[in-house]
């Protein structure tokens, strides 16, 4: 395997094109705005504005476009041509000159298409009914047959249903019905590739600078709506109900709507006649115009003469078949333009998720829309064209591509440094394994990019691997679906839930399978279970949701935000963003406060930090902090001079620079309300620091896996541990797994209430009466020993923090989550009733709106 040096770090992106492009964007809506937006109307045609509403009283009008042609006896039998989507009703042009002069035929632009616009407010089948309706009692037309092609035929039933006095036959033409037999059979899924397909465009006419070329493709956005606002499972109804003499006319390789509707449709109108044209595609009107023509002049003839047949004079076979259900045999697979969108499709949402997109492959299979070939074919298309896009970007944008979306969301800083040492033990078999192991190989396929791997070598071992793992990802996800007879068409009705629960299970299933064969894969696996099952693990908008309403229900009650004004020594009580050395500064200088300096990223911050240490005669270790930060972000421990360096180079935000303080780590949670004469502890928490031990055989992680507790934590200690994972460490050696005493990195928290002693409360007392305006927040302390602790001696404090603070002793293990909600509960009562008191004697409660405003400036600070 061919490779280069690792990878610079990371260094921003440029992006110049961007403003480039918003200027091309702006041009071109300013030229499409100033540009002729009128649709033409074409020689002899008309136009009339009729209601969208059943009632025509409705102000909400639509312009329709429309033009007679053929007889001028209005006794004459009228003929209305609909067209399909997208169209129009020139495409009925040279079907108008075949037919004979004896027929008035009335050609129109469906509502949103043609001359009839603009887009109006209702653009669904049944609203173009409805306007259809309208025209007609305009026109003085009582009674007319219908011609409706495709889109047409479900215009055509819809007026059918609402005002069935108006129609006197329906001639469907390759027509749209029943929603079992169109794409994925259920309203539900169609309804969402509909609107896909209409935001898509959307999309694209604001978003793109077509400087007025959109215009030309403006059916697309009807067509999009027309689909999407139609309601496909109404058609069902209407047809079971037709008493109207009804002909359907198929073509038998019509490619867009199946011949097995036309024969369903056939089956569910018992007096409707069926002909099927052999060799025929979709578009009648003008492969097979003139043969139509005469078709239509006799039917027409047959109809006004009352040759033709209503639902009463259907055989009694034909009325039996007609209640028959739905046989799911005859839905044929996809074919045709249909089986290609959802093959691509299929390929598109791979590069959002390869196993949702093979299981959905695998539900198609089990419905019998597509086979299993077929599909695992589009599904490898996909999955081995976004493996090589994986790789070009690796290759072509290097690790800066990580600061970008979505790579930034999908691979992280730590899982490439993880894959470039992989490729460079294990070469090339490295890319093949990947493929069977989750969450390998995005790193592992970018870092080949970055590392520049020879395409030919990479392309060749993924196609490898691919052709064997997706079929069998598609073909199990199929064995699953037909095991629990699970259809398309259930997610139209209550078995929705049944339908998504074994999807999930299904994704579930599949991509963990494989881990149940390796024991690193099944102590992942149990990993993931605690993390579930214990709620110290739980991530925090899961866990703090409750709390979140117990203090919004205590706003409430104290009518504000009091607890902002619990600390007005500190911004807000110290709720968010409160700044370290502000703190430090307010608690003095003292044997218990570490020395430290506040650094700002200005260029001059590394010899600023050289002058301090040289001043305070300090060694290495120190600790480098952000000044305001939360959860222990950004805190790092820094051992050596280049750490130190680097540390201090790509520092983002201003930071203290502390003295590194050994020994064991406290918390210690006071509380002294104003004009008390003494404060008091509430609550204590023992740090532990987590250990492995070595035995000279397994490697770190290995070490992590095997712990009853690290396990849950394995990817918190990897982040903590980048680099080291594959280290094998001697037989007795100790690994500390962190070096920060935060419950969120991997500490550990437990209740130590019982090292409370009066000598421990009186040296915390003399800290904060130094600190004036501070009543309530949590102490860290480092001490040689708890028994030192416990005397209240040899106290050193790294860190105050304020109303937001926790009693973190509620993380020990041994308490139930009930517990801790509880101590959650207590310790923002006494906070909100501190800041009650602190209010009544001056000190500022923060509104809702500059709290928020500080929440969202923290944010942005931190993502910065």
């Amino acid at each position: 395997m061919k490779s280069a040096q690792e990878p610079s770090p990371l260094a921003p992106p440029r992006r110049p094109w961007w403003r480039l492009y918003l200027g091309l964007l702006l041009a071109s809506h300013l030229v499409w705005a100033l540009g002729s937006n009128r649709r033409d109307l074409p020689t002899d045609w008309q136009q009339s504005e009729v209601s969208t509403q059943a009632d025509e009283t409705h102000n909400l009008r639509q312009t329709l476009a429309w033009k007679w042609s053929g007889s001028k006896d209005p006794d004459s039998p009228t003929l209305v041509l609909l067209h399909g989507s997208p169209g129009r009703g020139a495409n009925f042009d040279r079907l108008v000159q075949a037919l004979p002069e004896h027929l008035r035929v009335l050609t129109l632009d469906l509502p949103g298409y043609g001359a009839s616009g603009p887009l109006g407010p209702d653009l669904s089948a049944r609203g173009a009914a409805l306007q259809l309706s309208h025209l007609l009692k305009s026109l003085q037309v009582e009674k007319a047959h219908l011609l409706g092609w495709s889109l047409g035929g479900a215009v055509a039933l819809e007026l059918a249903d609402h005002n069935p006095e108006q129609v006197q036959s329906i001639f469907m033409l390759a027509s749209l019905g029943v929603i079992e037999f169109e794409l994925l059979g259920s309203q539900t899924l169609n309804h969402g590739l509909h609107l896909l397909l209409l935001n898509a465009c959307r999309a694209a006419r604001w978003g793109l600078p077509h400087f007025g070329a959109w215009d030309g493709l403006a059916p697309l956005m009807a067509f999009g709506r027309s689909f999407a606002e139609t309601d496909q499972r109404r058609l069902r109804e209407i047809l079971n109900t037709l008493d109207l003499p009804v002909r359907i006319l198929h073509g038998s390789e019509d490619p867009l709507i199946p011949l097995a509707a036309a024969r369903e449709h056939a089956r569910i109108v018992p007096q409707a006649e069926l002909e099927v044209l052999a060799g025929q595609s979709h578009f009648l009107p003008f492969s097979w115009t003139e043969e139509l023509a005469r078709d239509l002049s006799v039917w027409v003839t047959r109809v006004e003469t009352g040759q033709a047949k209503l639902r009463q004079d259907a055989s009694a076979e034909r009325l039996a078949r007609a209640r028959l259900p739905l046989d799911p045999r005859n839905i044929p697979p996809l074919t045709g333009p249909a089986l290609i969108l959802f093959g691509l499709l299929l390929a598109l949402a791979t590069l959002g998720s390869e196993d949702l997109a093979c299981i959905a492959a695998g539900f198609l299979v089990a419905d019998g829309r597509m086979d299993w070939l077929t599909a695992s074919l589009f599904c490898f298309i996909g999955i081995f064209s976004g493996d090589l896009l994986l790789f070009g970007a690796g290759r072509l944008l290097g690790r800066s591509a990580l600061l970008i979306a979505p790579f930034k969301w999908m691979i992280s800083e730590d899982s490439v440094a993880r894959a470039s040492r992989w490729l460079h033990e294990r070469g090339a078999r490295v890319i093949f394994t990947s493929r069977f192991l989750p969450g390998l190989r995005l790193p592992i396929y970018f870092t080949a990019g970055v590392l520049r791997t020879r395409i030919r070598e990479f392309a060749l071992w993924f196609a490898v691997a691919g052709l064997i793992w997706t079929p069998i990802l598609v073909g199990g996800s199929a064995l699953v679906a037909k095991h629990y007879e699970v259809r398309l068409d259930q997610v139209d009705g209550l078995d929705v839930i049944r339908f998504a629960a074994i999807a999930l299970g299904t994704v579930f299933l599949l991509h963990n399978a494989l881990r149940l064969f390796t024991w690193r894969g099944r102590r992942i696996l149990l990993g993931r279970w605690r993390r579930l099952t214990r709620h110290e693990f739980w991530p925090p908008w899961l866990y703090y949701s409750p709390v979140i309403l117990d203090v919004l229900l205590l706003t409430l009650r104290h009518r504000g935000l009091t607890m902002t004004a619990a600390n007005p020594a500190m911004p807000m009580g110290g709720l968010i963003g409160e700044s370290k050395a502000q703190i430090l500064e307010g608690l003095g200088e003292g044997p218990e406060i570490p020395t430290w300096i506040l650094l700002v990223p200005n260029g001059e911050q590394q010899a600023k930090a050289n002058e301090w240490i040289a001043a305070r005669n300090l060694d290495l270790p120190l600790v480098l902090k952000p000044d305001a930060g939360q959860r222990g972000a950004g805190v790092t421990v820094l051992h050596t001079a280049q750490q130190l360096q680097e540390a201090l180079d790509s520092m983002p935000v201003p930071s203290l620079l502390m003295e590194y303080v050994p020994g064991e780590e406290f918390g210690v949670f006071w509380v002294q309300p104003p004009d008390t004469p003494r404060g008091k502890i509430v609550g204590l928490t023992i740090k532990r620091l987590p250990t492995v031990a070595g035995d000279g055989q397994r490697t770190l992680e290995q070490l992590i896996l095997a712990d009853p507790r690290a396990v849950a934590l394995h990817r918190v200690y990897a982040r903590e541990l980048s680099g080291r994972m594959n280290e094998v460490p001697r037989e007795g050696s100790v690994i500390p797994l962190v070096e920060v005493g935060t419950h969120s990195r991997g500490a550990v928290f437990l209740d130590g209430k019982h090292l409370i002693t009066p000598e421990l409360e009186a040296a915390v007392a003399r800290i904060a009466d130094r600190y004036q305006g501070f009543h309530l927040g949590r102490f860290d302390f480092k001490v040689p020993s708890s028994d030192h602790l416990q005397r209240g001696e040899d106290l050193r404090v790294i860190e105050l923090n304020g109303v937001t603070s926790e009693q973190t002793e509620m993380w020990d293990p041994k308490h139930s989550l009930w517990t801790t909600w509880r101590m959650q509960h207590t310790q923002w009562s006494r906070a909100f009733r501190v800041g009650a008191l602190c209010a009544q004697k001056g000190a500022k409660v923060s509104t809702l709106r500059a709290v928020l405003t500080e929440v969202w400036r923290f944010r942005q600070s931190q993502r910065n």
